[in-house]
Formats: structure tokens, C-alpha cells, sequence
């Protein structure tokens, strides 16, 4: 039987925004987060539904959905989401929303999806795919948030079997 993840919202804690006012140097941005993560169920017809992700086993899906919500009247510029990728988790391709996400494998130097990474192989650098079990967190940079508006930002992961092929009950599912 498969390891059962437990899932704690304390990822909520991680998903920041950094932003400004407009017009106020120094004052604190007034911009609400809210993230919800929910576990995607696809049923037989293809049409997905949503349940609780208070806990997870290994092919599950998390979506976090996080809402950025500009309490002020004044617009907040320089709006930055950055959503840790947790461990035991892979970043699902294409599942990130807006679509101008940027990716991290440390959480300090981002780049445009899919990452990519030079290599030397037989002598020669060559640059290659970073496998998407390797990236750690992804940032959106929104810019203006008008005030009293809100902005949703979305991504998806895939819970991973993390233990080595050659533990038991393990059918390859190692790194």
C-alpha cells in the first residue's frame, strides 16, 4: 500500500507577494492573500471536481489557487507571487495560470518555463531540459493591481513517491 502524505496547508504560509503602493514609499502594501489547495478528481468522462487536500498519496494532484485581493483604493504596483513547489511534489507543465510564470530550482534565480540547463556531454556544453521533479518554486510578476481588485494565480503538482526503487512496495517510483 502506498504511503500516505500528509498535507498541510502551512504552504500558505510560503505563497508570498511582495508589492507597493503606487504612490506611498515605505507604507505596507495592503494587498489580502488567500490560497486554497485543493485535490483534483478526474472522473471516467474526463470533467474534473475538487476535494479537500488535507492529505495526499503519490499521483495525486494539489491545485493551489491563490487570490490577491488589494484591500486599498490605491493601486499597488510591482505585484510579485512566488508559490514554493513542496517536497514530494512535481510541478505539472502547462498547468500554471497566468501562463507568464517563471520557474526556480533554488528559489533565487528564476527563468522562463521550461527551464533549461547547460551540460557538458562527450566534451561538448549542450543545453537540456531541467526535469520539472526539480524545480522548487515558480513567481508571477503581475505588476499594477488596481485597488479593491483582486488577481488569481494558479498551479498544479503532482505528489511523488519519494522512496528508492528498492524499498518495498516501491514499484520504481524513486528519483
Amino acid at each position: 500500500m502506498k504511503k500516505l502524505i500528509a498535507w498541510s496547508l502551512g504552504i500558505a504560509v510560503l505563497f508570498t507577494a511582495l508589492a507597493s503602493p503606487a504612490q506611498q514609499k515605505g507604507a505596507p502594501a495592503p494587498v489580502e492573500t488567500r490560497l486554497e489547495a485543493r485535490k483534483v478528481i478526474k472522473a471516467a468522462d474526463g470533467k474534473e471536481t475538487f476535494a479537500a487536500a488535507e492529505s495526499a498519496r503519490p499521483g495525486d494532484v494539489i491545485e493551489y489557487v491563490a487570490t490577491y485581493r488589494n484591500t486599498g483604493k490605491q493601486t499597488v504596483t510591482n505585484l510579485a507571487a512566488t508559490l514554493p513547489i513542496p517536497a514530494n511534489t512535481e510541478f505539472i507543465p502547462d498547468s500554471a495560470s497566468p501562463a507568464n510564470a517563471k520557474a526556480s530550482t533554488d528559489g533565487a534565480a528564476y527563468a522562463d518555463l521550461p527551464l533549461v540547463r547547460k551540460v557538458k556531454r562527450d566534451g561538448k556544453e549542450i543545453e537540456e531540459r531541467v526535469p520539472v521533479r526539480e524545480y522548487r518554486s515558480l513567481r508571477w510578476q503581475h505588476g499594477a493591481l488596481a485597488g479593491e481588485q483582486a488577481v488569481k494565480f494558479t498551479a498544479r503538482v503532482r505528489v511523488v513517491d519519494d522512496r528508492s526503487p528498492s524499498e518495498p512496495g516501491n514499484k520504481g517510483g524513486g528519483k
